[in-house]
């Protein structure tokens, strides 16, 4: 594969997988090989919108198919686990939508899958990927602001019930914290690890799930404050501060094209354009992971992957939210 495209195929064909297929199209080295929907119909549109030589309107039939590398699952959440592990199971590369399981019990089991059958597998957390959260990475960790004792980060927006009932679907994970919760508990892990303490409050919908969760997550020497909502919109911009100065993350934070360093009462802006929507840049890290043989990444490895799930996990019980 070392001088080959590499073969994807795609199943669930939603927004973000219209996106994503978007951003293949703009790697040289990337082939949309085959795409998979229920829906016969909506399978052959994709295909024609997005340059797939095939379309099956069975996950099945997309995993036996030979020609395909790897697999992008972007199905609705309750579906990630079994998916992914069938397609494992099958010799396909699996690279998966976030979050990854509705259950840390079941994030093992993807990882577990993975290594059993020697193939790649990833979360897709595509902020992790991109340029600016990279450099802003390396700038924490070399202690460009000082210690860092403090991040507060949100992923809010306005969800029509009656345009995004899958947002409001119980049964398919829906909620704030699955849906958008995850993004910023991620910046808080990168920068800071797993917490000492988690305490999480939220708004319930009747149905049960979460319409916005508010948590704060206690280190032993910084705190992250973070919400999520899909009732209420915010200005999505994320800082991060430290004892010598601060970086703010353009809006929306989570596909930054760069940030701010405030530090001696100066402001410095560093720009980082993304490639296309942003997908890129993950897809980029998948196709050098499995050219050299890995079956994960070092920069969202299994264990980041496990420990951002037992995050979760743990908010999920103290709101008593139950799939």
């Amino acid at each position: 594969m070392e001088n080959k495209k590499v073969k994807w195929g795609i199943v669930g064909l939603g927004n973000i997988a219209g996106q994503f297929a978007s951003d293949l199209l703009l790697l040289n080295d990337a082939v949309l090989t085959a795409c998979a929907s229920r829906d016969k119909n909506k399978a052959a549109a994709f295909a024609i919108e997005y340059n797939a030589a095939k379309s099956y309107d069975s996950y099945e039939a997309l995993f036996n198919d030979e020609e395909i590398d790897i697999v992008y699952i972007a199905t609705p959440h309750n579906s990630h686990t079994d998916l992914a592990i069938r397609a494992l199971e099958k010799g396909k590369h699996v690279l998966c939508e976030k979050p990854m399981a509705l259950s840390y019990n079941d994030a093992v089991r993807m990882t577990a899958a993975s290594r059993k059958h020697n193939k790649f597998f990833m979360e897709a957390f595509w902020t992790r990927f991109i340029p600016a959260i990279q450099d802003i990475l390396q700038k924490v960790n070399t202690k460009e602001i000082g210690e860092l004792n403090y991040i507060k980060a949100d992923f809010a927006f306005y969800g029509s019930e009656t345009d995004n009932q899958r947002l409001f679907d119980k049964e398919m994970g829906g909620g704030a914290l699955f849906d958008i919760g995850v993004y910023p508990l991620f910046l808080s892990y990168l920068l800071l690890g797993k917490p000492k303490e988690i305490i999480a409050k939220s708004i319930k919908h009747k149905n049960d799930i979460d319409l916005q969760t508010s948590m704060i997550l206690q280190y032993k020497s910084a705190q992250a404050v973070l919400h999520a909502s899909i009732v209420s919109d915010s200005d999505l911009k994320a800082s991060i501060s430290g004892t010598k100065g601060r970086i703010e993350i353009n809006s929306p934070w989570y596909v930054a094209d760069g940030y701010s360093l405030l530090k001696n009462n100066e402001e410095a802006v560093f720009t980082f354009p993304v490639l296309g929507k942003g997908y890129t840049h993950e897809i980029i890290e998948c196709h050098n992971c499995i050219r050299s043989n890995q079956i994960e990444s070092s920069l969202w490895s299994h264990q980041n992957c496990l420990d951002l799930s037992e995050i979760v996990e743990e908010i999920k019980t103290q709101i008593g939210l139950t799939f």
